[in-house]
């Protein structure tokens, strides 16, 4: 881990504090876990299997697809937004409060999603899902940080995302078989029911990780003074952007999936739910290879690396396919490289998450709030981009995919300066395992 880098301003919170002891690490029962695992999953669930239904959304409401493509965006800045409140509200007032609240609010959202008229109105309520919606993701990372330091909390991350992993493998293919008994509204019914069984389950289950003690009394200034310190360290904000950016490689792939591989290549909604989750797979594969064989044998600057040389490679690769540089290749070839693209995924998030959160103690949701926001952020830019030269090529995705990647390799070598690292990411917190 880097040095301490203070903050500018006294009253806010150290940036980082790596000679404080380390929060002692506790156990969290198979139940915690998997709740955990699906507030992460709240997400992809509610992107992922709404996928298949974008071209029939686009035909019913006699939207563009680039309109539709906005319903993607509306939800991911709602997510990006919301965690920038929530984050700070579970620092004051605990974890379990903020985390009922937007569920429920979700659920609101997500049913009124299905009795859209229109794609404004659409766009709309898709905003209001993504705002209650951050609480979940926001909330999770935040007691991961509560309960894991170290190694540690880079392997839990691991095991989050084998289970958060598995929402967009089943939920392109649910969302797949619901369109052949049913519309596009349909597939917002079946997530509301699922948000409502999640909720009850959090609200009997899932326990307050941040004693009395330990919550922030400040309000909305200590909140933006707590923020600004941890920006103020170059290696939190150069992790943070590194996974923002790489995310939008994901994001780009997301958003415009649905239209490459079922327009361009005549691909059926149930064959492109196929893919999609198969690329799901490599990226769970990954993250246990991550969490199990790499993570502790190597620096998590190391790891990092090289997921985030992989991911340029692969986007590479599917620039030179779109615009015919390679002549003209089928469906297979694009298949594999977005394969390699989502697989090399679950090394690079997990470890970004992981490196930024190891630069502070204090302020988890407030770090927790800034990871999710900037991911989320870029994400929402680059869904309208991948639209923008139609539906009938493939070049705006790669191009994304590829600036947003060389764009996170920047991040990371300029603020970061991983070289530098002095191997404790690998080795200091050995006795923290899982």
């Amino acid at each position: 881990m880097h040095e301490h880098t203070a903050a500018p301003t006294p009253p806010a919170p150290p940036a980082a504090e790596a000679t404080s002891p380390a929060p002692t690490p506790r156990r969290t029962g198979p139940l915690v876990t998997l709740l955990l695992g699906g507030l992460t999953a709240t997400t992809p669930l509610a992107m992922d299997m709404y996928l298949p239904s974008l071209p029939e959304v686009t035909r019913s409401l006699h939207a563009p697809a680039v309109s539709v493509q906005l319903t993607l965006t509306a939800c991911m800045a709602g997510l990006a937004l919301g965690q920038l409140v929530v984050g700070p509200m579970s620092d004051r007032w605990g974890r379990r409060r903020p985390l009922l609240t937007g569920l429920a609010v979700y659920l609101l959202a997500t049913a009124l999603c299905a009795f859209a008229p229109n794609v404004e109105t659409l766009v709309a309520f898709r905003l209001a899902q993504g705002l209650a919606g951050a609480a979940g993701v926001v909330v999770a990372r935040a007691v991961v940080r509560d309960l894991y330091d170290g190694v540690a909390m880079a392997r839990f991350f691991s095991t989050l995302m084998l289970i958060s992993g598995a929402a967009p493998i089943v939920a392109p293919l649910i969302g797949g078989q619901i369109l052949r008994v049913t519309d596009w509204r349909g597939v917002f019914v079946v997530l509301t029911v699922v948000g409502a069984v999640l909720t009850a389950v959090v609200w009997l289950r899932l326990p307050e990780t941040l004693p009395p003690s330990e919550r922030h009394s400040g309000g909305v200034g200590e909140a933006l003074r707590s923020m600004r310190g941890l920006l103020a360290d170059p290696p939190f904000t150069g992790y943070t952007l590194a996974g923002g950016f790489a995310f939008a490689a994901l994001f780009a792939y997301v958003s415009a999936s649905p239209f490459v591989i079922q327009e361009i290549y005549g691909a059926s909604p149930q064959t492109f739910s196929l893919l999609f989750g198969l690329n799901s797979v490599g990226l769970v594969i990954s993250g246990q290879v991550n969490g199990k064989l790499l993570v502790g044998r190597a620096s998590l600057e190391k790891v990092l690396a090289c997921g985030l040389t992989v991911i340029v490679l692969a986007a590479s690769a599917l620039l030179l396919m779109s615009t015919g540089a390679l002549g003209e290749v089928g469906l297979a070839p694009v298949a594999a490289a977005l394969f390699v693209l989502m697989s090399a995924m679950g090394i690079t998030l997990p470890n970004a998450q992981s490196l930024a959160l190891l630069r502070t103690r204090h302020a988890a949701g407030s770090a927790s709030a800034l990871l999710g926001a900037s991911s989320f952020l870029v994400g929402a830019v680059a869904s309208p981009l991948v639209g923008v030269a139609g539906e009938h090529t493939a070049v705006p995705m790669a191009m994304v995919q590829l600036a947003g990647a060389l764009v996170a390799v920047a991040c990371f070598v300029g603020l970061c300066r991983p070289w530098k690292a002095r191997g404790n990411t690998r080795a200091g917190s050995e006795g923290d395992e899982n």
